[in-house]
């Protein structure tokens, strides 16, 4: 999927082809799941969110005026979608969504697994600290791999509130993860 393919099907899309539209969620949709999932921390309430996006999304079309990339647009639909989601519902749910990596067989010892869970375990209680939108520009920047710019336009804050949240979420995990290094 190329940028101006994207941007070519946004533009039909605002012109209610729905067809294009129909491409852009096939094509979309997988990354953005993803992303809810990791956010929420839940599949359900993930696929909730995604779906409720792109029908705003598709509502919004008209208004879609190609600043950013169609992908950026959603990202930020989705990303406010889940920090609604996360701000009305307290304590956040565990993000034990990511599944530790399988150790090799010959490395696998009932000590190596204990501390590994153990790991897993202080991670995760360390992401539940963080508040929705340090957590939303971590997932962004370090699972989705996106650019301090994108994250920006997807969060709706500035590149340096981004490049601040992501300082201050990498202090925290540093700090709470000391004890495993």
């Amino acid at each position: 999927m190329a940028a101006p393919e994207d941007a070519l099907l946004a533009a039909r899309a605002g012109e209610g082809d729905e067809e294009a539209f129909e491409t852009l969620v096939r094509w979309h949709t997988p990354v953005l799941l993803q992303l809810a999932h990791r956010l929420l921390g839940e599949r359900g309430e993930a696929e909730d969110a995604v779906q409720d996006a792109f029908v705003n999304a598709w509502r919004r079309l008209p208004e879609f005026r190609g600043d950013s990339s169609f992908l950026t647009w959603m990202y930020r639909i989705v990303t406010n979608r889940c920090l609604n989601r996360l701000r009305s519902r307290r304590p956040t749910t565990e993000l034990d969504a990511v599944p530790e990596p399988a150790a090799p067989e010959h490395q696998t010892s009932p000590e190596r697994a204990a501390e590994g869970s153990a790991a897993l375990h202080a991670l995760s209680w360390a992401l539940q600290e963080l508040t929705p939108e340090q957590r939303a520009c971590w997932v962004l920047r370090e699972l989705h791999g996106l650019s301090y710019e994108d994250i920006a336009a997807a969060v709706g804050i500035s590149r340096h509130a981004v490049r601040g949240r992501i300082f201050r979420v990498r202090r925290h995990l540093t700090e709470a993860m000391s004890a495993w290094r």
